[in-house]
């Protein structure tokens, strides 16, 4: 459900910032940057067997304190949060923008290889990488270079 809504506080940004084709200037990015906020403020009072709005307001934050919007680190960010950021990053590079084209899959796994432990949690990274592994890695279509697992 989370993965559905976690970007809803997009609705409060312009179309013009959203759909800009060129690098967004700090005051668009702060903007931007504020969508976190404001999901959680859409979604603060709904009732749900899921800690939704806390899931949105922290799906940008990382492990080592330099997300946004607050600054969490570690044990205070949420797992679902933590499952929430990795998806988004692999989701978000693998996918067309409107001031770039898609960077591929291969490039947001190696992203989060090179940042697991340090941005991205540890376990939640080895998850997503050896998701990877075992469905693209037997088709050919993600190289094993770009797939790197912890060994158990």
């Amino acid at each position: 459900m989370a993965g559905s809504i976690h970007d809803i506080g997009k609705l409060s940004i312009p179309a013009e910032i959203l759909s800009k084709p060129t690098k967004l200037s700090e005051i668009e990015f702060s903007l931007i940057k504020e969508h976190s906020r404001s999901g959680y403020e859409i979604l603060k009072d709904m009732k749900s067997l899921w800690p939704l709005a806390q899931i949105v307001y922290q799906h940008h934050e990382r492990m080592n304190g330099s997300g946004y919007p607050r600054n969490l680190k570690g044990d205070d960010i949420l797992m679902e949060a933590r499952i929430m950021a990795v998806t988004d990053v692999v989701e978000s590079m693998a996918s067309h923008r409107p001031y770039r084209p898609a960077l591929g899959i291969e490039a947001a796994l190696e992203e989060i290889e090179k940042n697991k432990g340090i941005l991205y949690d540890a376990d939640v990274a080895d998850a997503c990488l050896r998701l990877f592994q075992e469905s693209c890695t037997s088709t050919g279509s993600v190289s094993k270079s770009a797939i790197k697992t912890r060994k158990p």
